[in-house]
Order: C-alpha cells, then structure tokens, then sequence
C-alpha cells in the first residue's frame, strides 16, 4: 500500500493549511458556465457541483459574505461565447444584485483582471473556491491567489472536470483526474474541504 509523501506545507514549515470560515472569505465561483453542462466540454458531475455550487452560494447570501463570479471569455463560435447562452453563467449560480462578475481569458482568475483589486479594496485575505474546472481554472486561481497572498479554500463536490490521458495513452477517469487535481494544490496551495457542509460558517 502507497504511503502518502509529506506535503510540501509541511517540509517548508508553513504547517496543513486550515480552511478559514466562509463568514472570513470571500466566495469566487470560476466558470460556472453552461458550456460545461453541455457539448464538447461536458463534464461528468457536473450537475451535482453546480447543486453545491448553488448550496455554497446560498449560504454566502445568508451570511453578507462577499461573492465574486468568474466568467471566461473564450470568444465568438468558441464554447465561452459570452453572446450565446452555451456561455452564461449559469440559472442556478447567476449573480444578483451588485454581485461583481469579472471577465478573464486565461485558466487564472487573477491575470489581466481586477480580481485581485477588488479583494484588497475589501480587506480579503481568504478565499473559498468553486466551480469549473478543477484541474484548470479552479487549479490554477488557488495557486494565483496563493502567489498573491491569498489563503485558498477549494470546496471538493463544488467542482468537477472530465477524464483526461496521460503522455502514455493511459486514460484517467474524470474522478482521478479530480482527486490529482486536488491533492496537487492541497500540497501547498490551498485547503481542501470535501464538501459544503464540511466548510465552516
């Protein structure tokens, strides 16, 4: 049976990165957008991270956390065109009110946007982290945040991807591809929470 390795937090000192509370966070929902519901970038579970994707938003709007939503911009004909309903956000997790909604072009939430402007302006230090997907996006704006100084908390069943090969041919599930994801970011980047009654209020 494999042993897990230690984690880069604790070679390093910085010690297993805790989940801070959703009412000291700020919710970033990255891409929950229907290109991922349907089509060429269906993803497998993806109804049932965008039911607790939905059960995490409900829960910031209760609480007057401060909710951020992402949306990528992948242009005209492409599965994110912001002109087409295959790329809204979508009916479930759509922002209300004054609920900022950030446009970016790459896999990163922080680059070419003022996400990070936008969280320094409200004293934000931590983040909770959901949406699509997990190896991409939701990867690579925990480990922005945390380059910038963030403290990420990614929220596991909020968020899904699809199966992908390795440089082999090996295909790997949607399910381990997920989980590498995770346990890549969990090494240094940011906490991981399985679910959202496991994130404290």
């Amino acid at each position: 049976m494999t042993t897990a390795a230690k984690t880069l937090r604790d070679i390093s000192g910085l010690g297993q990165h805790q989940p801070a509370p959703l009412t000291e966070s700020a919710l970033i929902l990255i891409d929950c957008q229907n290109t991922y519901r349907r089509g060429i970038m269906q993803l497998t579970g993806v109804e049932e991270a965008l039911a607790e994707a939905k059960k995490l938003l409900e829960l910031a709007r209760q609480n007057d956390v401060p909710v951020f939503h992402i949306r990528h911009d992948g242009g005209e004909g492409s599965p994110y065109d912001l002109t087409d309903d295959l790329g809204a956000i979508s009916e479930e997790v759509a922002p209300v009110g004054d609920e900022p909604v950030i446009t970016k072009n790459v896999p990163n939430s922080f680059v070419g946007t003022d996400l990070d402007a936008q969280l320094k302006a409200l004293g934000i230090k931590n983040i909770v982290l959901a949406g699509f997907m997990t190896h991409m996006c939701v990867n690579s704006t925990a480990h922005g945040g945390f380059n910038l100084g963030y403290a990420p908390t990614v929220v596991a069943s909020a968020t899904a991807t699809r199966p992908l090969a390795t440089a082999s041919g090996r295909v790997l599930s949607a399910q381990d591809v997920h989980d590498g994801a995770l346990a890549s970011t969990r090494d240094l980047y940011a906490a991981v929470v399985e679910t959202v009654d496991d994130l404290k209020i």
